[in-house]
């Protein structure tokens, strides 16, 4: 997670280039997990809803977010790990 940083005499809080790469990041992981998710067999329906294409259509909807909560959690790490290659490579174009 992107934290404000502390020196002795200042507080710098992230930068909106920071926020943006980091929330890119997240959509990512997110992307990856509901992957995942999806290869392990969570989105596949099980009929007990009627079926259907529209219950088929919703599933990938409901994985989603799945991921999206599993990240706001903490997720795999994936997001800060692609996060902090991501500001590497900015502040070396800087």
């Amino acid at each position: 997670m992107i934290q404000a940083t502390q020196n002795s005499t200042t507080t710098t809080a992230p930068s909106a280039k920071d926020l943006a790469l980091h929330k890119a990041a997240q959509a990512l992981e997110a992307s990856f997990l509901a992957e995942m998710l999806k290869a392990a067999g969570l989105g596949k329906t099980s009929g007990q809803f009627g079926g259907g294409q529209g219950e088929d259509q919703f599933a990938s909807f409901l994985v989603q977010e799945q991921a999206k909560q599993m990240v706001e959690a903490g997720g795999i790490g994936l997001a800060e790990a692609l996060f902090e290659s991501l500001k590497e490579k900015s502040d070396a174009g800087s």
